[in-house]
């Protein structure tokens, strides 16, 4: 009995030694990252991304509706949820290890044939022709892990948790982003607003002088008709910029977890202020700190984890049952300690041999997903890259388009001016008046929206960054 004790505990010993190397080495993919960004003078290690949301925007308000986001947004709340669901079954996995332990009672009774061998010697012995069974007992079941596939399930436990936890940082930086432009798209539509209303007082004293040069004869009725479908289409312009501020206002309601309501809002655009160093870093330091990015690559690590599960499943398996317990063919004497009680240990190595070969399906199918996830994991880093190479080319171009329209809008400004004043010395028409005050409006209008273009663009580069989850 000693010999057979000490046999089981060196193999066990000598399998788990095994099974201290048996989990499979990741190597990182090579991601052959560019040594900086495109449209960047040099390779700084700077990155407007380390910036907290709360520094790198500084507007009140604007702080306001995003911690409101944070705490109130839907699909954030919906992936804490993930987040803690996922955590749970991380706990569970840390028992994987430890027995499974049953307990168990049961009675039976079974009544032989009266001419079967069974039968026969049951009147013989128990003078009846029936036998009682009743027993109660601890059953206990356990699996070594020799090959490591309870430390490779663990680790796709470790995973899947890892990557609820990424993904609800990757929502809180696109829900940080879309609050913040859905803010600068409403001062823009405020900006737009203002230079509509500006617009239309002009418009209506242009009306009035045609009128009054149409009484004294001085021009057309056509000039008059002209002039009021300049003002009307300035009215009309007002009601549209009105009705898609009310949406814009629901919009963002919406998106910080409220019903629909009015936002406050206590500046301009042009008053509006985001860092002026916009610094992007490294590439490598962008795919560690852009959650998306590391949740691919917590993925891949997964699959990794798969193999190493499928492959062990070839290998023997070392399983121990045990059971203990009370047991009688009486029931008076059933707990009758310790007649009743009784024990047992079994211990054996399996070998799977043929399967169908659905073991070794099962292994070719975890290496090619774990080299699709390869693929997928670097795919995730070129479309960062190309974000953030896309976000600084917008913001650059942005700039110049930002200086070019404000000296569009200071030319045409003047050249309201100028035609007023030709026009009402008699050596200008109406429609060069009319046409002058239409091409301002529509530089004004535009200058907002780069402006507003330019915001989003440098938004755009703070999440593509990685930005916003802290």
């Amino acid at each position: 009995m000693k010999r057979i004790k000490n046999f089981i505990l060196t193999l066990i010993l000598a399998l788990g030694a095994v099974s201290c190397v048996s989990k499979l080495a990741y190597t990182e993919p090579d991601l052959q990252l560019p040594e900086k960004f495109q449209y960047t003078a040099t390779a700084d290690t700077a990155s407007i991304a380390n910036l907290e949301w709360k520094q790198f925007f500084s507007d009140p308000i604007l702080q306001g509706l995003i911690e409101k986001g944070i705490k109130n947004n839907y699909d954030l709340q919906i992936a804490l949820k993930q987040v803690a669901s996922s955590q749970e079954k991380l706990k569970q996995a840390k028992y994987l290890q430890y027995p499974d332990v049953g307990f168990g009672v049961s009675a039976q009774i079974s009544k032989p044939s009266e001419n079967s061998m069974n039968g026969k010697s049951l009147n013989s012995f128990l003078g009846q022709n029936h036998v009682e069974d009743y027993n109660a007992a601890f059953n206990l079941s356990w699996e070594a892990d020799i090959w490591g596939k309870i430390k490779n399930q663990q680790e796709v436990s470790r995973m899947q948790y890892l990557q609820t936890y990424e993904a609800t940082k990757a929502i809180q930086t696109q829900v940080v982003a879309a609050i913040a432009q859905g803010y600068y798209n409403l001062l823009m539509l405020d900006k737009q607003l203002n230079i509509a209303k500006s617009n239309l007082e002009l418009s209506s004293n242009t009306l009035s002088i045609t009128e009054k040069m149409w009484q004294s004869g001085d021009t057309t009725s056509l000039g008059v008709q002209q002039a009021t479908a300049q003002k009307q289409s300035t009215e009309l312009l007002i009601t549209q910029l009105e009705q898609n501020i009310a949406i814009q206002e629901n919009a963002l309601s919406i998106l910080v977890g409220e019903n629909p309501t009015k936002i406050n809002r206590t500046i301009e655009m042009s008053d509006t202020s985001l860092p002026q160093n916009i610094s992007a870093g490294l590439p490598a330091a962008m795919v560690s700190r852009r959650p998306d990015v590391r949740q691919q690559e917590l993925v891949l690590l997964e699959s990794n984890s798969m193999v190493g599960i499928a492959q062990a499943n070839m290998y023997p398996a070392l399983k121990i049952t045990a059971s203990g317990g009370v047991n009688s063919f009486k029931i008076d004497n059933w707990f009758q300690i310790p007649a009743s009680l009784f024990g047992s240990v079994l211990g054996g190595i399996t070998q799977p041999i043929f399967q169908k070969r659905q073991l070794k399906t099962d292994l070719n199918v975890a290496k090619i997903q774990r080299e699709k996830n390869v693929l997928a994991f670097r795919q995730s880093v070129l479309n960062a890259v190309g974000e953030v190479s896309d976000a600084l080319v917008s913001n650059e171009s942005l700039k110049v388009q930002e200086q070019k329209a404000a000296e569009q809008v200071s030319t045409l400004k003047n050249g309201i001016k100028s035609a007023e004043m030709l026009y009402k010395g008699g050596m200008a028409n109406y429609l060069e008046v009319i046409t002058a005050q239409g091409n301002s409006l529509q530089a004004e209008l535009n200058l907002a929206s780069v402006k507003r273009q330019r915001l989003s663009s440098i938004v755009d580069l703070y999440r593509a960054l990685g930005g916003g989850w802290k």
